[in-house]
């Protein structure tokens, strides 16, 4: 008997495209486990960000330190960024050549900077401001779940690379495409996270 091959549906990893392979499977169920666990992280840092909310002690306040319309630039290049990885797995599985999956994924890593960017002068203006973690309550909730997700989305960057260099050596073996197909989840879900950040510390922060 063969040794099954790696297949994910929806990704064509190797071999036939009719039958997914066990293996692969849950190798992705795995990787959906991880993201479960870290969602339950998120989900207490956003409860203890909403119960210290009013907890200013005389300090700065939502209002006065969070920018809407920078959110919302970091907003649109996240969301794009979420475009650009979904193009990456689709060039993988469709065009099955290197450059369009690079060019894909360099965009994708470019916005992920950008993004970070973007964030790292929120927070030095901020700082500017005197709105240190150490100010009030509120401050400390807001920078454990805000950088945390920036943290995130500097490993995304960082894996990015690392995926670029592992398709430069091996080409699109199936190990590899699972691997791209994992970071193309773990982006999602940081866009995900993104948009409840967007809602419950930026958009709240500026409601009447």
């Amino acid at each position: 008997m063969s040794e099954p091959s790696l297949q994910h549906a929806g990704i064509n990893l190797g071999g036939t495209e009719n039958h997914p392979d066990a293996y692969a499977e849950s190798g992705i169920f795995g990787f959906w486990v991880f993201l479960m666990s870290d969602a339950v992280i998120f989900a207490l840092l956003f409860a203890v960000y909403g119960t210290a909310l009013a907890a200013t002690a005389g300090g700065p306040t939502p209002a006065s330190e969070f920018k809407l319309d920078a959110a919302l630039a970091e907003t649109l290049l996240l969301l794009t960024s979420s475009l650009t990885i979904g193009l990456t797995v689709l060039a993988m599985k469709y065009d099955r050549t290197r450059r369009p999956v690079l060019a894909w994924m360099g965009v994708t890593l470019l916005l992920g900077v950008t993004f970070l960017a973007m964030e790292g002068h929120d927070f030095a203006t901020m700082f500017a401001h005197g709105a240190y973690p150490t100010r009030s309550a509120f401050l400390s909730a807001f920078f454990a779940l805000v950088p945390l997700h920036g943290i995130h989305v500097l490993a995304g960057c960082v894996w990015m690379l690392v995926a670029a260099a592992q398709i430069l050596a091996y080409g699109f073996d199936a190990r590899v495409r699972i691997n791209i197909l994992r970071l193309s989840l773990f982006w999602h879900f940081l866009d995900v996270i993104w948009v409840a950040i967007l809602s419950v510390v930026y958009l709240q922060a500026h409601l009447p």
